[in-house]
């Protein structure tokens, strides 16, 4: 039912939902560009349009009642921001503990301008040992999708560099917010 709910959406909004998940059964997905709210509508609808249950993680502040409930029976999970580094963590056990984990993660961790990513779906993908996966919502295209995975390395940069040429062509609904695709850690 959902999955016909989402063919509906994306039909009556122009948009086409592009690409597979890999099949590996945990996954980090990048999602990007994000500069709006509009992006995680997207994102679910084109993920169960590909046979896709992806789970995300969001502020804590917006899983407040009744809006929590229905969030996070979408996927959603609460983080608290200001405790980065337990987060980290806590989402490495989850796959530990996981059988399956199809984890979306936007690395610009807001809608707005930041000049880096946050590096944490980076250290979570290393840590679990388990693949990158990048996804993307293209209003210029109106299509959204799953691109190519691959495993992180121990060369920031050249990995980094996959994920730039990929979401090079991407347009975001907010094109002026698009934050820039470098992690700290490569200035470093």
């Amino acid at each position: 039912m959902l999955k016909l709910l989402a063919r509906i959406f994306l039909t009556l909004t122009g948009w086409e939902a592009v690409g597979a998940k890999v099949a590996d059964e945990k996954i980090v997905l990048v999602a990007g560009p994000h500069t709006s709210n509009w992006d995680l509508i997207y994102l679910l609808a084109i993920s169960r349009v590909l046979d896709t249950r992806v789970t995300w993680i969001g502020k804590h502040t917006v899983f407040w009642w009744p809006l929590g409930p229905i969030l996070r029976a979408l996927g959603g999970v609460p983080v608290r921001r200001d405790r980065s580094d337990q987060v980290v963590e806590q989402i490495v056990r989850i796959f530990d503990e996981a059988e399956t984990l199809f984890l979306a993660i936007t690395p610009e961790g807001t809608r707005s301008y930041t000049p880096y990513w946050k590096s944490g779906f980076y250290r979570i993908a290393k840590a679990a040992g388990v693949p990158i996966q990048l996804g993307f919502a293209d209003y210029a295209r109106r299509r959204g999708g799953y691109g190519p995975a691959f495993m992180p390395s121990d060369n920031v940069r050249a990995d980094m560099d996959k994920i730039r040429a990929f979401f090079a062509d991407k347009v975001a609904r907010h094109p002026d917010q698009v934050s820039k695709i470098r992690l700290r850690e490569e200035d470093e």
